[in-house]
Parts: C-alpha cells; sequence; structure tokens
C-alpha cells in the first residue's frame, strides 16, 4: 500500500504542478550586459524588482556571452537592477511588461567606479536543478535536504540516477556510468568508488552534473555516460574560510566536520580543505534459495563502522593574464570493521524441519587509502586560444583482513552445542594500484568555429594478493590451492579532435576519439597449476557528433550520437573469491571482454527551462554480474561477472524547474525505459529480458520570511532488472527540510529527516539455471540530519581554478 502511495503522490504533484506551470500566461526579459571596454560580462548579478513595493521577483545571472534571461514573468510594471564587482551598479528606469510580452531591453553598458572590493557583496541564487541542452545541474548548495549527505546519498536524489542496493549507479536505465570529480575521472571500482564517495561530505559539493551523451573531449569510458561532481571552490577575494559541523542519527549515529581555506592575492592562489567522517550503518540482507534438492534460508544483518579523512591542498601560480601553472594534492584514509551475522538452516526440499544449520560471524577489517599528485600548466589568451597540460600520479590501497568461522549445527541450529561440523578461515587480500597519466589539450578558433585536440597516456598496474588461511587449533595454515597472484597492467593511448560551429539558428559539433589499448592480466597460484595470462591489444575508435536548431526563443532542438567503451573494473578480472560465508561468495573473472555502446539522442528544450529527451543505446558485449551455482560445492551460489550478447535500451526523459509562485518553486524529472537483454550461457542458462521501467524525482522549495527555507522531495524507482536475472519490486522514498541563516548571513543551521515513511527497502527474484532466490533488504535508511555552517574572512575573494586531471576515468575502475 505504501509503495502505490509512493507513486500516486508523485504523480500526482507532477500532473498539479504542470498544470500550474502550463496555464501560467507569462513573458521574458532579456538583454546584454557590457562592461567598459564593450566586452560582454558573464556572471554579472540581474535582479527584477516589482514597482509596487521594490520585492525581488527574479534573480539571475548573465552567461559567458553576456546575456541574461529572465523566465515566466507576469505581466506588470517592474525595474532592474544590475551589478558587478568594480562596477557602478545600473538601474533601469520602470518599464511595463505585457501578457506574454517577449522584452528585449538592448545592451546595458555599466561604468566603472574606485571601490574597495572589501566592502562589496554579491549574492545571488541559482536555481535547485538547471537543464541543459547538453546536461542537467543539481545545484546542491541550494538543497536543504542534501544536509548531513554525503556523495553516494546525493546520488541517489539526483534527477534521473538510480542507486541500487549494491551501490552501482544506475543512469538513463543503464549502468555502466562513470563518475568524475571536478571534471577528472575516478578510477575506483564500484565498490571502492562508493566507499569513496561516502567519505565526501555534501558540505563540500556544489553541483552534480548529469552528462548523458559526452563529447570526444571526454574519456570513452561509460556506456549510461557521465556523473561530474563539482567540489566547492572559493568566489571571493582574499583570506576566509568555512566551518561545517553535521550530526545524523538513525539505527545508527554519524558525525562529521570540515573546513575549508583560500587565500588569493595578485600572484598566487592557495587552497586547501580537510574533512572528517566517522560513522556507522546497519545493513539487513535476507536471501532465500533452492538450488540441489535443498532450500537455504539466510539471514543476514552487517554492522559497518568507518572513519575516514579527506584532504585536499593546491596552488595556483599567476606568471601573467595569460599563463597559470599549479599544483593539487589530494586523498582520503578510511579505516572500516564490518560485522556480519549470518544464520542459514539448510533444508532438503519438501521437508518439514532444516536438517542442519549454517552459523557464520565475519569480522572484516582493512583500511584504503588514496593519494593523487596534479603537475598543472594552463595558457588562456581570452579570445579562445588554449593549451592544458596535466601531468599525474595517484596510488590506491586496500589491507583487507577478514576472519571466517563457519559453525553447522543440527536441525534448527537450536541448541549451540549440537556442533556438526566446522570450517573457520582467515583470508588476507591486500590490493595496490598505481596510476600514472599525461594529458594535453587544445582550442582555438577555427574556420568561423571552435577546434579542440588532445591526447592522453595512462598507464595502470595493479598487484593483488590473496592469501587463504585455514584456522586449525587457533593457527593459520596456508591453503595452498586457493591462495594465488594476481598482476594486471594496461596502457591507453588517446588521441582526440572536436570541431563546433554555429551556423546562424543551426549548431554543430563533430568529434573523434582513437584509444589504442594494451593489457595484460597475470594470475599465478601459490600450488604448481596452469596459471592463466590474458593478454589484449586493440585499436578502437569513437566517433561522436551532435546538432543543435534554436527554432525559436522557446523552442530549441538537440541530436546526438555518441560511441562509447566500458572495460572491465580492475578486481572484476580477478578470480579471488570475496565470502559473506562458507556458501555465499563473489568472484572476478579474468575473461571478460569491454562492452561496445552506440548511443543515440534527441532532445527538445522548451523555455530554456523543460527539456524533453528520447533515446537509444545498443550495448554489445554485455557485462553483467551472474548468480550462479558452485562446481565445487553443489550447496554453495557466487556472484560473478560475464559478458551477455547484447542489450537494446530505449529511454524516455522530461524534467523542468517548475515556478508557482514567487515563495514556491518545484522540479520535477519523469524517466521511462525499456529494456531488451539477450544472451545464452549454455546448460539451459538463457537470459531473455523485455521490462518496462520507471523512475522520477520531485523537489519543492518554499521560501519563507525571516531566513527561513522550507524543502520537501522525493524519488521513486519502479520495478526493474538488476544483474541481467533479478527482477526487483519498486521502492520510493521521501525527504523533507527545514533551514535558517544566522549571525547576519555568515552561518546556516539545517535540519532534515532521509525516508520519513521507511520506504527505502529492495526485494528481488532470480530463476537462473539451477538457482531459484529471492533477496530483500534494507539499511539504516531514515535518519534525522542536523548541520551548522559558518563562514569567515573577507567575502570577495575570487574563484580558485577548476581544473581537471587525467586521473579519474583511470581511477573509476579500481575495485574493492
Amino acid at each position: 500500500m505504501k509503495k502505490s502511495t509512493g507513486l500516486v503522490v508523485l504523480l500526482l504533484s507532477f500532473f498539479l504542478t504542470s498544470s500550474t506551470f502550463a496555464n501560467k500566461e507569462t513573458g521574458t526579459i532579456t538583454g546584454l550586459v557590457l562592461g567598459t571596454d564593450n566586452q560582454p560580462i558573464s556572471f554579472a548579478n540581474v535582479l527584477l524588482y516589482s514597482a509596487i513595493d521594490s520585492s525581488l521577483v527574479k534573480a539571475e545571472y548573465t552567461a559567458d556571452d553576456g546575456l541574461f534571461n529572465l523566465q515566466n514573468i507576469s505581466a506588470g510594471r517592474y525595474w532592474l537592477n544590475v551589478s558587478f564587482v568594480g562596477l557602478t551598479d545600473y538601474n533601469s528606469d520602470v518599464f511595463e511588461l505585457a501578457t506574454g510580452q517577449n522584452l528585449n531591453l538592448q545592451q546595458i553598458k555599466m561604468s566603472s567606479k574606485g571601490i574597495d572590493l572589501a566592502q562589496v557583496t554579491v549574492t545571488t541564487k541559482k536555481p535547485l536543478v538547471e537543464v541543459h541542452p547538453d546536461k542537467t545541474v543539481f545545484n546542491v548548495e541550494g538543497s536543504i535536504n542534501a544536509t548531513g549527505n554525503n556523495a553516494m546519498e546525493l546520488l541517489r536524489k539526483s534527477p534521473g540516477v538510480v542507486v541500487d542496493n549494491n551501490d552501482n549507479i544506475i543512469m538513463s536505465g543503464k549502468g555502466g556510468v562513470r563518475v568524475y570529480i571536478d571534471g577528472k575521472p575516478t578510477q575506483l571500482s564500484a565498490n571502492d568508488l562508493a566507499a569513496y564517495l561516502k567519505t565526501i561530505q555534501s558540505t563540500d559539493i556544489a553541483t552534480i552534473e548529469l552528462i548523458t551523451n559526452p563529447s570526444a573531449r571526454w574519456d570513452a569510458e561509460g556506456n549510461a555516460g557521465i556523473i561530474n561532481i563539482r567540489m566547492k571552490k572559493d568566489k571571493r577575494l582574499g583570506g576566509n574560510g568555512n566551518v561545517n559541523l553535521g550530526y545524523a542519527t538513525g539505527m545508527r549515529q554519524n558525525y562529521n566536520g570540515s573546513v575549508s581555506g583560500n587565500y588569493r592575492n595578485k600572484l598566487m592562489n592557495t587552497f586547501g580543505s580537510y574533512s572528517f567522517n566517522d560513522g556507522e550503518w546497519l545493513e539487513i540482507m535476507d536471501m532465500y534459495r533452492e538450488q540441489n534438492g535443498v532450500s537455504l534460508d539466510q539471514k543476514g544483518r552487517n554492522d559497518n563502522h568507518w572513519r575516514s579523512n579527506n584532504f585536499k591542498f593546491g596552488n595556483d601560480f599567476f606568471i601573467n593574464d595569460k599563463n597559470t601553472v599549479g599544483f593539487l594534492v589530494n586523498g582520503y584514509e578510511n579505516s572500516y570493521d564490518d560485522r556480519g551475522n549470518i544464520r542459514t538452516p539448510i533444508t532438503t526440499i519438501g521437508g518439514s524441519q532444516p536438517d542442519s544449520t549454517l552459523i557464520s560471524k565475519t569480522n572484516t577489517d582493512g583500511k584504503r587509502q588514496n593519494y593523487n599528485f596534479n603537475l598543472n600548466y594552463r595558457f588562456d589568451d581570452a579570445k579562445g586560444k588554449i593549451w592544458n597540460i596535466d601531468a599525474d600520479y595517484g596510488f590506491f590501497k586496500n589491507d583487507n583482513s577478514q576472519v571466517q568461522p563457519n559453525m553447522y549445527l543440527d536441525g534448527d541450529g537450536s541448541d549451540e552445542n549440537a556442533v556438526r561440523s566446522e570450517r573457520n578461515y582467515h583470508m588476507l587480500s591486500p590490493t595496490n594500484i598505481d596510476i600514472y597519466t599525461l594529458k594535453i589539450d587544445h582550442e582555438r578558433p577555427f574556420l568561423k568555429g571552435q577546434l579542440g585536440a588532445g591526447i592522453k597516456l595512462s598507464y595502470v598496474k595493479t598487484d593483488n594478493d590473496f592469501n587463504f588461511f585455514n584456522v586449525l587449533e587457533g593457527k593459520d595454515v596456508v591453503d595452498v590451492d586457493r591462495t594465488n597472484f594476481y598482476t594486471y597492467t594496461e596502457n591507453v593511448n588517446a588521441a582526440y579532435t572536436t570541431y563546433s560551429q554555429q551556423f546562424g539558428k543551426w549548431g554543430i559539433q563533430l568529434g573523434l576519439r582513437a584509444e589504442q589499448t594494451n593489457s595484460e592480466g597475470d594470475l599465478k597460484a601459490l600450488k604448481d597449476v596452469n596459471d592463466e595470462n590474458v593478454k589484449r591489444d586493440y585499436l578502437n575508435f569513437f566517433p561522436s557528433g551532435g546538432l543543435t536548431y534554436n527554432m525559436s526563443e522557446k523552442h530549441s532542438f538537440q541530436l546526438n550520437y555518441s560511441r562509447r567503451i566500458d572495460r572491465p573494473n580492475y578486481q572484476d578480472l580477478n578470480p579471488f573469491e570475496y565470502r559473506l560465508d562458507e556458501l555465499t561468495f563473489q568472484k572476478g573473472n579474468p575473461f571478460i571482454r569491454p562492452q561496445y555502446t552506440n548511443n543515440l539522442q534527441l532532445s527538445h528544450t522548451f523555455m530554456q527551462m523543460m527539456n524533453t529527451s528520447f533515446s537509444f543505446s545498443h550495448t554489445s558485449d554485455q557485462i553483467e554480474r551472474i548468480v550462479d551455482v558452485s562446481d565445487v560445492n553443489p550447496n554453495a551460489a557466487f556472484i560473478t561477472w560475464k559478458n551477455l550478447a547484447e542489450q537494446n535500451n530505449y529511454s524516455l526523459s522530461i524534467g523542468s524547474p517548475i515556478p508557482i509562485t514567487k515563495w514556491w518553486n518545484g522540479y520535477v524529472n519523469l524517466n521511462g525505459y525499456r529494456t531488451d537483454i539477450n544472451a545464452n550461457l549454455g546448460e539451459g542458462k538463457v537470459v531473455d529480458v523485455k521490462i518496462h521501467t520507471f523512475n522520477g524525482y520531485m523537489q519543492h522549495t518554499f521560501t519563507l520570511p525571516k531566513d527561513i527555507n522550507f524543502e520537501v522531495s522525493g524519488w521513486y524507482n519502479s520495478p526493474s532488472i538488476w544483474g541481467g536475472t533479478f527482477k526487483m519490486e519498486d521502492m520510493w522514498a521521501v525527504d523533507a527540510g527545514i533551514s535558517k541563516k544566522l549571525l547576519k548571513g555568515k552561518a546556516t543551521l539545517k535540519l532534515s529527516v532521509d525516508d520519513i515513511f521507511y520506504t527505502q527497502k529492495w526485494n528481488g527474484a532470480s530463476n537462473f539455471g539451477d538457482l531459484s532466490m529471492s533477496i530483500n533488504g534494507r539499511g539504516d535508511s531514515r535518519r534525522f540530519k542536523a548541520n551548522f555552517s559558518y563562514r569567515f574572512g573577507n567575502e570577495q575573494v575570487k574563484a580558485s581554478r577548476r581544473r581537471s586531471t587525467g586521473l579519474e576515468d583511470e581511477k573509476n575502475r579500481i575495485k574493492n
């Protein structure tokens, strides 16, 4: 009942607010802001006031070309204020806007004045969600319900993004999403990426960009597109800082805090930040399966405790107006300990009582470390000619120790003294990954358009040890049949070129990227057996293109195409075993091939706000996780990765901000998908799935008196497919929060509650080969969160550079 209620509420809210939006007869106000040198000014503040009471009606800022566009303005009398640091404010005469009128104020030329920059305060407020033709931007800084969240939780709330029960990220109905940090690809695998994102606090994030069809300039990895997380950069001049303190409580508690600082003068800009997170998370997971004539009814609880430290330090040196060099060091350390408690009655199918019960209490301890070093040079002549060079080194280390006792008791296990047998294991599995990259990008005007070109060289080496011990009479004894060592090296050499040009109302963008890959995976066992060595050398071309047609001020159309690749995560190639208990584990597959995807998308943008897109993608050699029966122990089941034959995905997406009143703004995003998956893995293991799925996201923000804001948001995921064979039931959640500015606007207090109705749980079932399985579980999702932030120092420090390094795409593929 709760599930259907959540969907009805979401859809009803969408149609009501959409009707409100569609029925308003509103107009637009446009113009161009020029500086004293007659050049366009970007990011000037444009404020529209009512002539009746001088109340603020709309706030906007100019784009890179100096243009502004105030949308959905009701008929009435107004006046306009334009401001920019170092220039005299412009105040227009009172003018009148008729119903449905598109009023162009032409050019607004600013004049200079002598002022003390330290005395100037510029205030703007971006919308919660910005819809662009090529991407959707989620402005985390403006969201109350982002309070106390980490980056992984924020992705779950992002429009069109789904995060499953295993922290896999899905966008546009597809996996294979690549996550970037400040334009730099991460090379972490799904598990380690999730662990890393959980250490990043929402207070350190400015925006999340969702890019479904990247151009050739981006690395070709990621068939579903790219999620680019933009970290906060100080936008003020001089010296300043920010302090954040957070607390969250549900079934477990979490504490976090961070401090950041920035100092800028004419010669350099120094910036840094540090954050700390200490928390616990409870996860409940139940699995029932039938195989080999028996049923296993597994009930599990997992208590996670982690303590993380994130840091960043960098410096930019301004050689002159055109040349900048800099360095950046960032990283994190995350210590963790997981305590699993699993109870599994084993019953002959048709029997009324368990034959035996497996008790497993697993203790896993470890420490993850990641450090990245970047050197950067940038040339920008402000006329379109740009050179950017990045040299990077990063290393990732994970020391993991797991102790797993497995005790079989008679019957239902009620008598703990009735021990039938016992097998205890100790596993040490350290991982070390080194990443080297060099990236050079260049842009320049060419034939009335913009030409881009670049190269990227990367080398990755990963060393994985798997030391398996049988614990006999309290002592570790090496198991030579299970202990092995796996080394994987990969070198990717890439080059690309892009060209874009505008022809009146038409615009084109063309790109081609070439990537040559050399890889080798080498598995050596402690026991003298046939070791596995897999070498691959291949050259791929990835074309991309886009066509834009601006039919009018209200309507624009975009057609985009791109070809993408997804290489296996490093540890998914590694055949080591990671165990929940003796009968449940996962292992990699060294023979996985890359998957390739062709994406085609047609989009329509209305009033530069509402974006509607239809997409089709075809993936060959689709990589999916499959649950199968073990060949060694017929009562054991495991997860592994295999190439399915192909997948076709069709999607329809609608997203738009919805300005309802001056004090009430909304945003809605709806996505529908059809997915076809086909594969024949032999021995009756056939995958033939055709499913229609849907997800929606909605957020409403209310501006109240006395600097108080209230926000409510919710998301819904319909029944879907996970892992190629699991049919999952629907999920939904609703969050709410309130914020209040304090201490003359320098401090902000935010209070929020996640998953108010406690509906964020998952259920699914699979029938594959000889294995029939159902699963369900939930985490500590209903939490009360509080956050206090305080900023100090000079309010006018200019932004430190946003710059991309070359590491993130490689880091995206590191996995625990």
